[in-house]
């Protein structure tokens, strides 16, 4: 293992490490206090017998927020989202917001609080925005995984359905709405599928911003950022909408979600 430790110049007490792993952490000295320009060797020597000594310690600081499993390969949704999609996707961006995550929330209150408290805690606040941002997208993209399923798409279950014609009219009338609504965001954002008390609605929401925020419970969501569908429509993106809505789908998550 070896480091590369860089002075935050934001604050002096903090190194940026980066690992062999690629990973950047930032990482906080709680040793004693250094004077405002203290000399590089000294200050990176006790950063390395640091990690030495760190390395292999399971008492070490460690990442709370990991990249999770999808639930299915990364080619399940072709044709309708390419396994090309997914690796930039998934294993990019989603990845980017968990690492972003834990280096912004590192020593603060927020490093130990699960995720969806730390989406609440943040929203709203201006100078809480970075760790918002991650954590939210973090949250919207691990939910919007399970929203999805190959030979999805179809009617949903009996329950559910019942839910959509009151509130609706039709499962039908719900398509087009939810369409219509994931088509017209301008921009990045989010068509969701939500329960409002009692009642089934579709909202939309901008950049990383997330219905959890707003007391509504999300049954469905469809990811309208660039990246969830370029790669395969480019500026089609209504196509891609009708695509995910008849094909893919998981009404049966959705129906988990309204109990």
């Amino acid at each position: 293992m070896y480091a590369i430790a860089q002075r935050n110049a934001q604050n002096p007490r903090t190194l940026c490490i980066s690992l062999t792993t690629g990973l950047c952490l930032g990482v906080t000295s709680t040793s004693r206090p250094l004077s405002n320009k203290p000399s590089e060797p000294s200050f990176r020597r006790r950063w390395f017998i640091y990690l030495r000594n760190c390395y292999g310690n399971s008492t070490c600081w460690t990442p709370q927020f990991s990249l999770p499993t999808l639930p299915w390969a990364e080619n399940a949704l072709d044709p309708v989202i390419s396994a090309n999609t997914i690796s930039f996707h998934y294993g990019k961006h989603h990845k980017t917001y968990v690492d972003n995550l834990n280096k912004f929330a590192a020593g603060t209150e927020f490093a130990d609080m699960p995720l969806e408290k730390i989406v609440n805690a943040t929203a709203g606040k201006v100078d809480k925005t970075s760790i918002f941002n991650n954590a939210a997208q973090a949250w919207n993209h691990t939910f919007y995984w399970r929203c999805l399923r190959p030979k999805g798409g179809g009617e949903p279950p009996a329950s559910l359905k019942q839910k959509i014609e009151a509130a609706f009219g039709s499962v039908d009338a719900c398509k087009k709405e939810f369409s219509a609504t994931a088509s017209a965001e301008f921009g990045s954002g989010w068509a969701w599928l939500v329960m409002d008390g009692n009642t089934l609605r579709i909202v939309k929401t901008n950049n990383a911003e997330t219905p959890i925020t707003q007391a509504l419970k999300p049954l469905l969501a469809i990811d309208v950022w660039e990246h969830a569908y370029y790669l395969d429509y480019q500026n089609r993106r209504v196509d891609h909408v009708n695509a995910v809505i008849e094909k893919l789908l998981n009404w049966e998550f959705a129906a988990q979600n309204a109990v």
